[in-house]
């Protein structure tokens, strides 16, 4: 079986010249690499002690869903503004040019629960820190974050300092 890194498809000058673009199509595409990707993130947070796995649409659902099935917890939605029927949470982040929301429905986390946040990126990390703080406004506890990848030349890392990353890949550059 080929290593996890092998499976990722590199398009350069996208979505604008310099930018590497790291593709996870090619990974999910894959039998072996999509396995490969759920092994890894899971061996990962095996010692992390979780109640309850969130995950923001789309790509948090198509990691986190897997590693929820894989250790019988439940598996938390966290969506764009306006997605959810119940009554929500959220959290205002910043983008590279402007704002968005996310949410959560309010019921979701119990005061206490331990919490492993899932995503397939963390590049700016402007998306994990709002997860976090929406996970926290309902009492939950963030025990980790594990993602297929990260952008460290981004420096998402330090926008959530004293949270313990998981990170399957590492790409040095933006």
């Amino acid at each position: 079986m080929k290593a996890l890194e092998e499976y990722v498809r590199t398009i350069p000058d996208f979505p604008e010249p310099g930018i590497m673009f790291r593709d996870i199509t090619s990974v999910l595409q894959d039998a072996d690499g999509l396995s490969l990707a759920i092994d890894t993130m899971n061996d990962m947070v095996s010692e992390v002690g979780f109640d309850v796995v969130a995950g923001a649409e789309s790509r948090g659902f198509i990691f986190g869903t897997p590693l929820a099935y894989k250790n019988h917890k439940p598996f938390v939605l966290i969506r764009k503004k306006g997605k959810l029927p119940c009554e929500t949470v959220s959290q205002e982040y910043a983008l590279e040019y402007g704002t968005a929301t996310i949410e959560m429905h309010k019921d979701a986390i119990k005061p206490g629960q331990r919490v492993l946040i899932v995503d397939d990126l963390i590049a700016t990390g402007g998306t994990t820190e709002a997860m976090i703080k929406l996970v926290e406004s309902l009492g939950g506890i963030v025990v980790g974050v594990v993602v297929l990848m990260e952008l460290a030349g981004l420096n998402g890392r330090e926008k959530i300092k004293g949270y313990p990353l998981y990170s399957a890949i590492t790409y040095e550059g933006k």
